[in-house]
């Protein structure tokens, strides 16, 4: 190689890919020649001929120097010293030419004020600066790449448009802050890509997805896609001026796997999110649902982890289609009048290669110490929450699928095992906090960060903690030590209420304090009261299945553990499948058995759980006071050997109450008296037991109270107990 300008080693680290700041060597540079300064333009282009460099104002072309045969040219302009626009002319062997813009003469395009919030690790917005974006620079369309690596010694943009060729687009090092940069002319978005990292302690390069990438290939493979989410077109407004996370409005929620509720019958093929629209959203209004939660929807290899194993944070999966496509799905739901909330995972990640693990050679994401960066248990990565790069991409992430597709909750999974260091380990298997404590300081900070930042930036928005020991304040604001989150789910009351349910009736009697023991805690945090995914996996049986007894008894039990769900105090959450009695367990690879909904039990229970959804939203004292004990009152929790409760429940200004009543064996009661807050003709709004569900029809349309003490209560009525049935009656006035 020959030139007066550039060294020969500092050109074969270029042309072998080793150089990790190409912005020092391409594109202009000042240089000197003799006496004479100016400036000096080098271009790599491998497989041509020649390059002609053609400024742009004044149409002037100039031959480029080759002074490598890999394709690495110079030209060198005296007297020079404002930079210029041009563009480049290719040769290629065969005669054919193209005229391309340099990457290499654009300058950073990131912000001092991005490069500080990054810094410090406060940049809730840092999806609008890292990964990549289509913008116009300098009259020229392309695409922005920025990408955290700042153990790397070099990150390339690779893809088709390069031949997968690392050494084509070297990317810019902003050394203090970590981040790479590249603006690519002439990019648009559907180009595929990925990163290309060599790290000092590699022996050879390896590619990445792009953690910040809105979108990505259909699984096996595994590149990031350009894409462009803010092009949809939303007419939400209405809905989201209304969005209101005040605890009285009532919060019935369908929590689903969008990949299982139904598939194509021909291949057992996905619904698309459009598809899903058309037909989830009209099924869930007729059942009376105010929510959707959906299992995580971000980005996942494996289809068997549910989506709880995560590698594109920030795209929805592209299994159902295209992030436009999850818009329009939102989009239709909120036009329904249905709030959407997403399973987030900000605990764990996926180890497969081109996700987050070992990022830039180093545990960028992850601890290092496999005490406190994995989760043996689930096979991942835990977070290294205390790294400013981490705070800045969870932060974010939350906010962007609030921001970018209108989500009106999330549920974080698995707080537990980031509340405990100690998470499912044995001695020696974990690292105390700095106090010799088993907390996590690091996620606990960043929990509550998370609470504050999207209860400040989006107000109506909900936040729901997964989160299973007794840890205190989950539920509560952070300015008194809580964690920040609105509601916590009750897994307590669900374990303690299924082994109850799984009992045989006549052995109830010995397990009744499994049904009052919630009451000790049920106002001490924002419960929901969950049936979840999780109940009816991993030989656990259906829900269906769960209940003793034969198929009458099952159904009737579970009628009655439903209507007993409802008039318990907590927001409600049932998994697909359960609301019309499942035979068996979920599968995520198949879709549910609608054929059963043809079916006489079946479709009673499925028009039951619709009942119950409208009287819990139609009756305010069902749920406007859902964590309080202004809002329940027992009657009568004392009849063991009958395995009978009742209790009853106010609105807010306690003008309205309901009685529940509850028989969890099959006698029927002809006669049974209860006590009651006020004196009239007391008629039942909800029987579980009623032919129209499948039940026996036992129990009285309305009963008059008669004065006299009893429970406590100045007045009682007699009435008929259904067997294994729920009912509720309310005061006519």
């Amino acid at each position: 190689m020959e030139s007066k300008f550039t060294n020969t080693d500092e050109a074969n680290a270029l042309i072998y890919g080793n150089h990790g700041n190409p912005f020092a060597f391409l594109g202009f540079q000042e240089a000197v020649q003799g006496k004479t300064k100016g400036l000096l333009v080098r271009v790599f282009k491998p497989g041509t001929e020649s390059v002609v460099l053609i400024e742009r104002e004044k149409n002037k072309r100039h031959e480029m120097e080759k002074i490598a045969d890999e394709g690495l040219y110079e030209l060198f302009f005296p007297r020079r010293k404002n930079q210029f626009a041009y563009k480049l002319e290719l040769s290629r062997p065969g005669g054919t030419t193209e005229i391309v813009e340099d990457a290499y003469r654009f300058g950073s395009l990131i912000s001092d004020f991005d490069l500080q919030l990054w810094g410090e690790g406060n940049h809730i917005r840092s999806y609008e600066v890292l990964g990549a974006h289509a913008k116009e620079v300098d009259g020229v369309r392309g695409v922005h790449f920025v990408v955290c690596a700042p153990s790397a010694s070099r990150v390339s943009v690779v893809g088709p448009f390069n031949n997968w060729d690392g050494r084509l687009y070297p990317m810019r090092k902003l050394f203090d802050q970590g981040l790479w940069e590249l603006f690519v002319p002439g990019m648009e978005p559907g180009e595929v890509y990925k990163y290309e990292i060599k790290a000092p302690n590699a022996p050879l390069p390896f590619l990445k997805a792009d953690p910040y990438a809105f979108a990505a290939e259909k699984r096996p493979k595994t590149a990031s896609i350009v894409a462009d989410v803010s092009g949809f077109k939303w007419d939400d407004d209405e809905w989201i001026s209304k969005r209101d996370q005040r605890f009285e409005k009532p919060m019935s929620i369908y929590e689903l796997h969008l990949g299982s509720w139904k598939r194509h019958i021909a291949d057992n093929s996905f619904y698309t999110y459009r598809e899903l629209a058309d037909t989830l959203i009209p099924y869930i209004k007729d059942l009376g649902y105010t929510h959707l939660e959906l299992l995580p929807i971000a980005e996942h290899p494996y289809d068997p982890s549910w989506g709880y194993q995560v590698t594109g944070y920030y795209a929805p999966t592209s299994r159902f289609g295209s992030p436009e496509d999850f818009a329009y799905f939102v989009n239709e739901c909120h036009k329904n009048d249905i709030g959407v909330i997403l399973d987030w995972v900000p605990a764990h990640f996926t180890k497969d290669d081109h996700g987050l693990r070992q990022f830039d050679g180093t545990a960028l994401y992850e601890h290092e110490d496999p005490r406190q960066g994995e989760h043996k248990d689930w096979g991942t990565k835990i977070f290294n929450f205390g790294r400013s790069e981490v705070k800045n991409f969870l932060i974010s992430n939350a906010v962007f699928w609030i921001d970018k597709y209108h989500i009106d909750g999330l549920r974080v999974d698995a707080v537990a095992s980031m509340l405990y260091l100690d998470y499912s380990r044995e001695q020696g298997q974990w690292v105390p906090n700095k106090y010799g404590g088993r907390e996590n300081l690091e996620a606990i900070d960043l929990l509550k960060r998370f609470n504050e930042v999207v209860h400040e930036e989006f107000p109506g928005v909900v936040t729901l903690a997964e989160e299973s020991t007794s840890w205190p304040l989950v539920s509560r604001p952070t300015y008194v030590g809580g964690l920040g989150f609105d509601y916590k789910w009750n897994m307590g009351w669900m374990n303690d209420t299924l082994k109850y349910f799984q009992t045989d009736p006549i052995y109830r009697k010995y397990h009744h304090n499994q049904l009052t023991f919630s009451f000790i805690y049920a106002f001490t945090e924002n419960f929901v009261l969950p049936f979840s995914h999780d109940e009816v996996v991993h030989m656990k049986r259906s829900m269906l299945d769960k209940m003793p007894g034969d198929v009458w008894q099952k159904f009737a039990n579970l009628r009655a553990l439903y209507s007993y769900m409802y008039g318990h105090p907590g927001k409600k959450l049932l998994f697909m499948g359960s609301e019309f009695g499942q035979w068996s367990e979920w599968n995520e690879a198949k879709e549910l058995n609608w054929s059963l909904t043809g079916m006489d039990k079946h479709s009673g229970l499925l028009k039951m759980t619709a009942d119950l959804n409208k009287l819990y939203q139609n009756e305010r004292a069902l749920h406007e006071v859902d964590f309080d004990w202004a809002g329940f009152e027992w009657i009568d929790f004392s009849d063991v050997d009958n395995s009978i409760l009742a209790f009853t429940r106010y609105s807010k200004a306690k003008d309205e109450f309901v009685v529940c009543v509850y028989n969890f064996t099959p006698v029927f009661h002809r006669s049974y008296v209860f006590g009651v807050p006020g004196a009239g003709v007391y008629k039942t709004i909800f029987n579980s037991d009623s032919e129209y569900y499948g039940g026996s029809n036992k129990g009285l349309d309305t009963v008059q109270s008669v004065e006299g003490e009893w429970h406590g209560k100045p007045h009682h009525i007699q009435i008929e107990v259904p067997p294994l049935a729920g009912v509720m009656m309310k005061l006519v006035k």
